[in-house]
């Protein structure tokens, strides 16, 4: 009797760790689908209901469309065009249950829109302001087609509310968070390789995620100890490797070999999908390692690039150095070869970064 309950127990832990492994077998690839969805939003506006979708709401969108393509062809992100035409989709409703065209629309309606956005959507500020943003630049485009001849957000601006403090980890939290021992099944030790080496390199140099999924295996030089990166408007900036991600780096690389599919170029490898990995993959695959680490505090992938610029920041004092490696909007794309030479970069990372001692050794560097 004693015996069949243990038995019993046993089978009812090996069916419970037997779901978990799914599970995060199943994130990837669930993920990898909703980002596709995402992206193409704007293309067939799968925002609109189909209640909406009339032809007046047709025929507002139609130059909603015709302008996120030229965007397209000018290489903005699909997340940028994804998020221009939510903003665009919503004053498009309003503007059809106000029977109003984009000609009429005035600041006095603008401003009822965007009340009504925020008082009763409950829409965060910030997230007004980027739909005011998209709104913006879409009558600019209205005005140079000769289609509109006012822009109604001219003059027109929210209060804005302080900025908050971004979130930051200590030094030791993400020693525990990178440090941790390997996982004891096969399949996960294969992932935490992998996902050591995107931790490794999201904090090492302070990329945004969706930087990071963008990387291909060319962008990096293991040699040199630099990895280049394309950033927001297309911009391009090069930025020193630290030798802990490199060496995680160069664990993870013959199990990618073994994962991808059709030759995908991408550096960073869906292990069931076998192509590139999406940024929701690596927020989910965050969240697992930190709770693997014990770790209580919230982990995202920014915050990791949170804890990059502060780190550095607090190790140098060098504020335009920091901002040549973080890539933010009024550095130039050419930074590279001006303001801040790489060499440069180079040193202040030396001193600064605690895991990124910028020297050159052979074979693995761990």
């Amino acid at each position: 009797m004693v015996m069949s309950r243990k038995r019993a127990s046993h089978n009812k832990v090996q069916r419970r760790t037997s779901q978990k492994q799914d599970l995060d077998k199943e994130v990837e690839q669930e993920a990898a689908l909703v980002a596709d969805e995402a992206s193409q939003a704007w293309r067939s506006g799968s925002l609109s209901t189909s209640k909406e979708a009339d032809a007046a709401l047709r025929d507002l969108l139609s130059p909603v469309h015709r302008w996120l393509n030229t965007l397209s062809v000018r290489n903005h992100s699909e997340h940028t065009l994804t998020a221009y035409f939510a903003g665009l989709n919503q004053l498009a409703l309003f503007l059809r249950g106000k029977r109003l065209t984009w000609t009429r629309c005035d600041k006095r309606q603008l401003a009822q829109h965007i009340s009504q956005r925020l008082d009763e959507d409950k829409l965060a500020l910030a997230s007004v302001q980027q739909e005011l943003s998209a709104i913006r630049h879409f009558y600019g485009w209205l005005i140079e087609e000769g289609i509109a001849r006012i822009n109604p957000t001219t003059g027109y601006q929210l209060k804005r509310s302080a900025r908050p403090l971004p979130s930051i980890a200590d030094v030791d939290l993400l020693t525990q968070l990178l440090e941790q021992e390997m996982p004891d099944t096969p399949e996960q030790a294969r992932l935490w390789l992998r996902d050591k080496a995107m931790f490794e390199l999201l904090y090492s140099s302070g990329l945004r995620v969706g930087e990071l999924v963008a990387l291909d295996v060319s962008d990096i030089d293991l040699s040199d100890l630099r990895v280049r990166v394309t950033g927001k408007g297309n911009k391009t900036r090069l930025l020193p490797l630290g030798r802990k991600a490199a060496g995680a780096i160069r664990r993870y690389l013959p199990h990618r070999e073994l994962w991808v599919e059709q030759m995908d170029a991408a550096l960073f490898i869906s292990e069931k999908l076998g192509t590139r990995l999406s940024t929701r993959a690596v927020q989910q695959r965050l969240k697992v390692a930190a709770a693997r680490a014990g770790i209580a505090q919230n982990m995202y992938p920014h915050l990791l690039r949170h804890c990059f610029a502060s780190h550095m920041l607090s190790g140098s004092g060098d504020l335009r150095a920091v901002q040549e490696m973080l890539g933010h909007s009024d550095i130039s794309t050419t930074q590279i070869y001006t303001h801040v030479d790489f060499a440069k970069l180079t040193q202040v990372y030396d001193r600064a970064h605690p895991r990124a001692t910028h020297t050159q050794v052979d074979g693995d560097t761990e």
